[in-house]
């Protein structure tokens, strides 16, 4: 028996996609992100459905792919979230029986590399709305399972240290193991 599926939530910038497609890839297993699959349901990038129907309406249809995505989540997932939907109630009720892992880094850090690549982040503003939002999103985040500090740590070691985890998990926690009956009814799968 071991771990069937995980969760990586965190900030913009935290390494989510690139933790989570790395780690996927090591561990020969799916990976999934949450935004890649909100803008194939909508037809739309992220930064259209901000831009053109507000951010109201991407949570709505951000718990909508979420909801889909954990009714089929196929075996032997890392799944990125979006950097907001470990914030809501019903997103953490949706994934609450895997694990979920929050990747930290501290916030000047996170404005880095948020201002890297060529990905256009709509709720990336200023450097002070930057660190408001996160600290407005971080005790939600510290809810997560299992907390891992991205900081100055290469993708190798940040993953090894997941893979360790979750080993760690599927050893001790018979809760966060996929059951014989794979039932949707409590415990972590």
């Amino acid at each position: 028996m071991r771990v069937r599926a995980v969760f990586l939530v965190g900030f913009m910038g935290s390494g989510k996609s690139s933790v989570g497609q790395e780690l996927a890839k090591r561990l020969g297993w799916n990976f999934v992100d949450l935004d890649n699959l909100i803008e194939s349901r909508e037809s739309r990038t992220v930064a259209e459905i901000f831009r053109h129907l507000g951010e109201p309406a991407f949570r709505l249809a951000e718990t909508a792919a979420l909801c889909e995505l954990t009714e089929s989540l196929p075996r032997d997932s890392v799944v990125a979230l979006g950097g907001g939907a470990f914030v809501l109630e019903k997103n953490r009720q949706l994934i609450h029986q895997w694990p979920t892992i929050f990747l930290e880094a501290p916030v000047d850090e996170l404005w880095r590399r948020s201002s890297e690549g060529k990905d256009i982040r709509p709720l990336r503003h200023s450097r002070e709305q930057f660190a408001e939002l996160y600290a407005e999103r971080f005790p939600f985040y510290r809810q997560a399972a299992l907390t891992v500090e991205t900081a100055g740590k290469s993708l190798a070691s940040i993953c090894g240290e997941i893979e360790r985890s979750l080993q760690l998990i599927a050893a001790n926690n018979g809760s966060a193991l996929e059951s014989s009956a794979d039932s949707k009814s409590g415990g972590l799968r």
